[in-house]
C-alpha cells in the first residue's frame, strides 16, 4: 500500500510542536503539584508542630530559670570571684581551738587538775572534768569560771567570757582511800569571740582573758603543778 503524506512540513511541525508543549505543561502541572503539596506540608509542620515545640521549650525554659533563680546566693556560687572574696569571711570565722590550752592554765587553779574536757563549738558549750584538792576548790573554780572576762583586741570593753556555769557534778573523798581527792565535773557556755580570728598589730594578743583574783592559777605560779591528771582508778568491790 502507498500512503501519501499531504500535510506541508510547517503544518507537520506544528503538531509535533503542539504536542510537545502539552506534555511539557502536564509535566510541569505534575510538579507544580507536587511542589505545592510539600510546601503546604511544610507549612503545616512548621506552623503547627514547630509552634508547638517552641512552646514546650518556653515552658521549660522558664520553669527551669525560676528553679535555678529560687536557689539562694546564686551570684556567689556561681562567680569564681564572690567565691575568692568569701574566702577572707570564711577564715575570719574559722574557730581558734590552739587557744583552749591557754585559757585552761588561766582559769583552772593550782590545787585542781583536768581529766577530760568536751568542747563543742557549734553550741558554744563546754564541759571540764577532773580533780582537786577538796570541794572549796572545786567552788572557787566555778567561781572563776563565772567571773572570767575576755577583751578583744582593739576594743576598750570588757565582758562575761563564760555563762550558765554549773557544777553538775561533785564527789568528795570518802575516807575508804580509793581517792584522796574530790572530783569534779563543770559545764558551761563561752562566748564564741574569744576563739574566732582577730587582726592583730605589733604581736598583740587577739583576745585577753581577765581572771579574777579568787584563787592562785596557774598562770599566776612560777612552778605549777600539771594540769591534766587522769581519774583515779576505784579499787574493786568499791
Amino acid at each position: 500500500m502507498i500512503q501519501f503524506n499531504l500535510l506541508p512540513d510547517v503544518k507537520i511541525e506544528y503538531i509535533k510542536t503542539r504536542y510537545r508543549k502539552r506534555l511539557i505543561m502536564f509535566i510541569s502541572a505534575i510538579i507544580t503539584a507536587a511542589c505545592l503539596a510539600i510546601f503546604v506540608i511544610l507549612f503545616l509542620f512548621v506552623r503547627v508542630n514547630q509552634t508547638r515545640e517552641i512552646k514546650n521549650l518556653d515552658k521549660d525554659i522558664k520553669t527551669n530559670v525560676t528553679k535555678v533563680q529560687s536557689i539562694q546566693d546564686l551570684d556567689k556560687i556561681l562567680t569564681i570571684q564572690n567565691q575568692l572574696n568569701s574566702l577572707p569571711e570564711l577564715h575570719d570565722k574559722k574557730v581558734v581551738a590552739s587557744r583552749l590550752s591557754d585559757y585552761l592554765t588561766k582559769i583552772t587553779p593550782n590545787q585542781a587538775t583536768i581529766s577530760d574536757v568536751a568542747v563543742d563549738f557549734e553550741g558554744s558549750t563546754m564541759t571540764i572534768t577532773g580533780n582537786a584538792v577538796d570541794i572549796i576548790v572545786i567552788n572557787k573554780f566555778v567561781d572563776t569560771v563565772k567571773f572570767t572576762e575576755y577583751k578583744v583586741a582593739g576594743s576598750d570593753s570588757s565582758q562575761k567570757a563564760f555563762k550558765n556555769v554549773v557544777l553538775a557534778s561533785y564527789t568528795i573523798p570518802d575516807g575508804t582511800g580509793s581517792s584522796d581527792k574530790a572530783a569534779y565535773s563543770i559545764t558551761f557556755s563561752f562566748e564564741p569571740a574569744i576563739f574566732t580570728q582577730v587582726a592583730t598589730e605589733n604581736n598583740q594578743e587577739a583576745v585577753t582573758l581577765t581572771v579574777p583574783k579568787i584563787t592562785s592559777t596557774r598562770s599566776e605560779t612560777e612552778k605549777p603543778a600539771n594540769l591534766f591528771e587522769s581519774q583515779p582508778q576505784k579499787k574493786e568491790g568499791q
